[in-house]
């Protein structure tokens, strides 16, 4: 029985040759042996019908002479006629060539067949991943100055480390560690199926080292093969200056390491100790200094305590309590980039609650 190229394609003999390539590409994409739920019968007679309908001159003598017409897929199901065949039909546009495999558009070949290699016998390659080791997270407590000037810290890890005895290697030192007979030291084994395509190649990871490409001859005691044991590292920490709190400093490696693999990271999570004289707020600091009425009456000069040291701070006449002074690039230095922030003082005027008799007298005399 003659097959029905339009029904099989899931188009009317008045599509458009894009709307015939567009349902071509769908129906390969579902049906490509290869995918899971895939049937190659299936796709052998999507392509056979796309070879006839994606073609116009042989669409048209399809469409006035049937499946028997000279030229179009034969009524045997070899539909397939070779890539020559299959390059004339070109469903991918411009570029496509069975001559030395010219390729125009890599989206679509990637899109309907799921990678250049499962078409023309390049393989999946499939190895062991190389494993990495878990990232670690530490909080570490710093004085307020640590955090403005920045600091040298030594911190003792417990965490998986490279086996002492082994250095990582998983062999007993002194063992001989050879090759893989079974996969020649690739780690990788190779395997030919049959498809309507042709032979396929896939490479899979050696099942007898495991995707190492090694052998050993005798496993570390220590570690029994593993390559890492628990055990504790020393590891120095530099705290850049002007780091803020709850901020996180990464250092890459410094984490746990995998069995045969590579470490992990290590993120500090910094806490910065309060400081009873000073508060940041950003880049600023922030202070208090206290002063008589005398003071704020009639003006002086006054020492102001900073992350620097004393600083002279000058108090204009008539300064009332709560004013704020701003003394430049006294603050805490920018993480990212030149230059300080400021420090920002904050004059409290201190009233007398008590008062004697004379004191009471000369306020009064004052009037004011």
């Amino acid at each position: 029985m003659a097959k029905d190229y339009y029904n099989i394609l899931g188009v009317s003999k008045t599509s458009s040759g894009e709307e015939i390539k567009k349902a071509f590409r769908k129906l390969a994409h579902e049906h490509h042996p290869d995918k899971q739920g895939g049937n190659a019968e299936k796709f052998k007679e999507i392509n056979e019908a796309y070879q006839t309908l994606g073609n116009e001159q042989k669409r048209q003598q399809y469409d006035q002479f049937g499946q028997s017409f000279s030229g179009g897929g034969p009524a045997g199901g070899q539909g397939f006629g070779g890539f020559q065949d299959f390059s004339r039909g070109n469903p991918f546009g411009q570029g496509f060539s069975s001559q030395g495999f010219n390729f125009g558009d890599f989206e679509d070949l990637e899109y309907v067949f799921g990678g250049l290699g499962d078409l023309f016998g390049g393989g999946r390659k499939s190895g062991k991943k190389s494993a990495r080791g878990r990232d670690l997270e530490v909080e570490l407590d710093v004085d307020f100055s640590e955090a403005v000037f920045g600091a040298e810290k030594v911190i003792d890890l417990q965490k998986d480390i490279n086996c002492p005895e082994c250095r990582g290697s998983g062999a007993e030192p002194g063992s001989k560690v050879s090759n893989c007979l079974h996969c020649g030291g690739r780690g990788r084994v190779q395997r030919v199926q049959q498809t309507i395509f042709g032979n396929m190649a896939t490479e899979t990871i050696c099942p007898e080292c495991q995707g190492e490409g090694k052998k050993i001859e005798k496993k570390c005691r220590h570690c029994h093969g593993e390559g890492i044991s628990k055990g504790s590292e020393k590891i120095k920490i530099n705290i850049p200056a002007g780091i803020n709190d709850e901020q996180s400093l990464k250092l890459s490696g410094k984490g746990e390491v995998a069995s045969k693999g590579t470490a992990g990271d290590l993120y500090l999570k910094i806490h910065i100790r309060p400081n009873k004289k000073f508060n940041r707020a950003g880049d600023d600091i922030r202070s208090e200094a206290h002063i008589s009425i005398r003071q704020a009456a009639l003006g002086d000069k006054i020492e102001v305590e900073t992350v620097d040291g004393l600083v002279a701070l000058r108090i204009p006449e008539g300064t009332q309590s709560h004013t704020q002074f701003r003394l430049r690039e006294k603050g805490v230095p920018h993480l990212r980039g030149r230059g300080r922030g400021d420090h920002l003082v904050e004059v409290i005027v201190d009233i007398p609650k008590h008062l004697d008799r004379q004191q009471k007298k000369l306020i009064e005399d004052l009037n004011i």
